[in-house]
């Protein structure tokens, strides 16, 4: 009986060494509908199979029939009925596929933007905002580890010395105010644009509030109101540099009070979520999971960075 196989003609196997398992997560990692389907069955197989070895280990035995050949015809059977039972619709194995998939979409959807201008309205997120909402926990079935896309890390060293620049004179880590960027433009995928294409050098998504006075550009955003997102046209701050734009988020971060909690938290050596949670809780943006998401972001850009170094 061959194991670790996604083909047809092994459909009623089970990977159950680990070499199998290895193999099971290679064809899992193509990352088709067919290999992640039949990934997650091999897993509840595994899991079912398991479940019944340690129920017989439970049941006291009578020693009469007892013996190594029949101790093998029984984890036989075991495993037929661990195959049969597996896969079936509703099933663990479903859900396992739908983490499965999930897990390995990456992060190129993370491209959300949202923020506050001095006005203090709230700007929504864009694209991705009316991503699902996180599933229910469930058995964990090996973390998966994601790489930073070549697009991500363009973006951290393309803006990674004006960002330590900022740094020496706010305290605001450099790799935060990467993370944030990157995630309010998508890695810069998402730059807010002039009405002609040109870029705005708006990085940070904030808002031309009534005390602005420089240059904007209007654009179309989506933002939550009462859990409901809502396309408005806006006006956002334009710079003549991305230079200028870090160093006006900075300027924002340090001088308002709204974020003086989530400032105070990057001279105390806070954590990436709680500096996102921070920004958040006073009102950065209307998207109700920005915290987890920026935090993400921000996760990844420290791990470029230290890649880069």
């Amino acid at each position: 009986m061959g194991y670790g196989s996604i083909s047809p003609s092994n459909a009623q196997s089970l990977a159950a060494d680990a070499q199998s398992l290895g193999n099971l997560k290679m064809e899992a990692g193509k990352n088709t509908p067919a290999a992640i389907k039949e990934t997650a069955k091999q897993f509840e197989s595994l899991f079912m199979r398991e479940l019944m070895k340690s129920m017989r280990e439970a049941t006291m035995k009578s020693g009469m029939l007892d013996s190594a050949g029949a101790d093998l015809g029984t984890d036989l059977l075991d495993q037929q009925f661990a195959v049969q039972m597996s896969g079936q619709p509703g099933g663990l194995s479903d859900m396992i596929a739908l983490q499965l998939t999930r897990q390995m979409a990456g992060t190129t959807k993370d491209s959300t933007a949202g923020t506050t201008g001095h006005s203090g309205a709230p700007v929504g997120v864009t694209k991705s905002a009316k991503s699902a909402a996180p599933l229910a926990p469930m058995p964990a079935i090996g973390k998966a580890v994601r790489t930073p896309t070549e697009n991500q890390s363009t973006f951290v060293k393309q803006h990674s010395n004006v960002a330590s620049e900022v740094e020496k004179t706010t305290g605001i880590p450099a790799s935060f105010m990467l993370g944030q960027a990157g995630h309010e433009t998508g890695w810069g995928k998402f730059e807010i644009k002039h009405k002609g294409g040109a870029s705005s050098h708006n990085l940070f998504g904030i808002k031309a509030g009534a005390g602005w006075t420089g240059k904007v550009a209007e654009v179309t955003t989506t933002e939550f109101i009462d859990g409901v997102a809502t396309k408005k046209l806006a006006k956002f701050r334009a710079y003549d540099s991305y230079a200028d734009a870090f160093k006006d988020y900075a300027r924002m971060i340090t001088e308002s009070p709204r974020y003086a909690k989530a400032k105070a938290l990057t001279q105390t050596g806070g954590s990436a979520q709680s500096f996102a949670s921070g920004l958040q809780k006073a009102g950065y943006a209307t998207d109700p999971d920005y915290a987890a998401k920026l935090s993400r972001a921000i996760n990844t850009t420290l791990q470029i960075r230290r890649a880069q170094a």
